[in-house]
């Protein structure tokens, strides 16, 4: 394996890009590079201060809400390829190709790439509710609700200061 600008890349010759759609056992170096994707980011507070904005910082480790319709929401719309990282660490959390407009005001998916995301029971402010975080980080993204399109019924509702883009 080698990485190739933010891509790792398999160097087993048996594919060219190893992408999360590639199946397990299609690739002898998947197990590695698994490994390397998911390793735990764990920093102090003040290490997170330093890397992330004010904005970034009240969402990612604080647990906030951005209000809806900000700025952030209007640079997610109209994106089709591509994916949305954890502006914490970058770890691939969603394909833009799963993003659709839930009229919330935040960046929504119906789906997350498998195994990025942590589901914790949010009893906060009056009501049961499923908070969703970075597997990596454990950073506060937003909230996974039962009423979005499609076949699985998922709307992910995500900050959009929490997340960043990448091609």
């Amino acid at each position: 394996m080698d990485n190739v600008g933010g891509r790792i890349r398999c160097m087993s010759m048996l594919c060219h890009a190893l992408t999360w759609e590639v199946a397990s056992d299609a690739c002898p170096c998947f197990d590695a590079l698994l490994q390397i994707v998911t390793a735990k980011v764990d920093l102090t507070r003040d290490e997170w201060k330093a890397r992330l904005t004010p904005e970034q910082f009240q969402v990612l480790r604080d647990h906030g809400t951005e209000r809806p319709h900000g700025d952030q929401c209007s640079t997610w719309k109209g994106r089709k390829t591509g994916f949305a990282r954890c502006a914490g660490c970058q770890l691939e959390l969603f394909d833009l190709t799963k993003q659709f407009d839930s009229g919330t005001g935040w960046p929504s998916f119906t789906t997350a790439v498998p195994g990025r995301l942590t589901e914790i029971v949010d009893r906060s402010m009056g009501m049961s509710r499923t908070e969703v975080r970075c597997y990596r980080c454990d950073g506060h993204l937003g909230h996974v609700f039962d009423d979005g399109p499609g076949p699985n019924g998922k709307r992910y509702c995500i900050n959009g200061v929490a997340l960043s883009f990448a091609e």
